[in-house]
């Protein structure tokens, strides 16, 4: 169907919904075809100057699939190079290194494409996570929010292998979302304090912020402190990883700006106590409260569950 005749089949069905629904129901329908038109037109614009910016010889496709959103809309038309299955296997190879922090990796235990409600991933989780229930949540976040990203029509995600002290169901829910910079692709409350961008969880159970460069510890072996949406973080940067955790010793509850960097374990200042950076914040008698980070080149996001939202300093 030509564009002009799709406009006027577009013009002339959402005069037979307000003949039918009445007014009210018109200028919803008529928002929801802005909102459309906005995200695919913010698509092809990105398109174009993807194209025009790119190096000499480079495949066009790869430079489209590139972009997050431009990406996500050749998925939606089933126009995207790569499978599911491969996107799906690029998402969790961008979060092993996370997932090594606490003592776990995930592989895929299968893939179901023509599942009620949309396909299926199940994984399957190996290692205990020490047995630290928020260790083990803030696995599940990451695994959410990387494969929502790169794998978007995946509709549900099974996972074997929880601890028992998991207070969660097997199910996560994962639908389809668009980058935070498209059109409408922002959640409610637009930027947070210091330059940080939420997203909302599709399970409600955690939100997910982009954090400006200017937040983020430089070189190997720095630390720190950056808020977001309230909240104090700390932000340690080693060899290969950044590492994100709440910025409270889980001993005598003080801030942790002044503690000390000492290879990979990081003794608070208040209490001298130490914690593995690498190994999720353990210490001997207490863990640090880590907070689910995914690092993709230049943009880095973090997730604050929804109790540490509502929860005090």
């Amino acid at each position: 169907m030509a564009g002009q005749e799709t406009g006027e089949r577009m013009g002339a069905l959402l005069d037979e919904l307000a003949q039918r629904a009445g007014p009210e129901a018109r200028d919803v329908a008529d928002e929801l075809v802005r909102c459309l038109m906005e995200f695919y037109g913010e698509g092809l614009a990105r398109a174009v100057r993807l194209l025009r910016s790119a190096p000499a010889g480079a495949d066009p496709l790869a430079v489209l699939t590139a972009d997050e959103l431009v990406g996500d809309l050749l998925i939606l038309h089933d126009l995207h190079p790569e499978d599911t299955a491969t996107r799906v296997g690029r998402a969790l190879d961008k979060v092993r290194p996370y997932l090594g922090s606490h003592a776990g990796d995930v592989e895929v235990a299968g893939l179901d494409l023509e599942a009620d409600g949309g396909p299926t991933l199940r994984l399957r989780l190996r290692g205990s996570c020490d047995g630290c229930p928020s260790s083990t949540q803030t696995v599940r976040w990451t695994i959410e929010e990387a494969v929502a990203r790169i794998a978007p029509e995946v509709a549900h995600i099974e996972v074997e292998g929880m601890t028992a002290e998991d207070p969660q169901p097997a199910l996560l829910q994962i639908l389809p979302h668009r980058p935070d910079d498209a059109p409408g692709g922002t959640a409610p409350g637009g930027t947070a304090p210091g330059g940080t961008t939420p997203s909302a969880d599709p399970g409600g159970t955690a939100r997910w912020y982009e954090l400006g460069p200017r937040s983020l510890p430089v070189g190997d072996g720095t630390t720190g402190i950056t808020e977001v949406a309230g909240r104090a973080l700390l932000l340690v940067r080693l060899p290969g990883q950044l590492y994100a955790y709440r910025d409270r010793c889980p001993l005598c509850t003080a801030g942790l700006a002044p503690a000390v960097l000492d290879g990979e374990l990081l003794r608070c200042a208040g209490c001298g106590a130490a914690f593995d950076v690498r190994r999720a914040g353990r210490g001997e008698r207490a863990h640090l409260e880590p907070v689910p980070l995914l690092e993709d080149g230049a943009a880095v996001r973090v997730a604050l569950p929804g109790e540490l939202l509502g929860a005090g300093p």
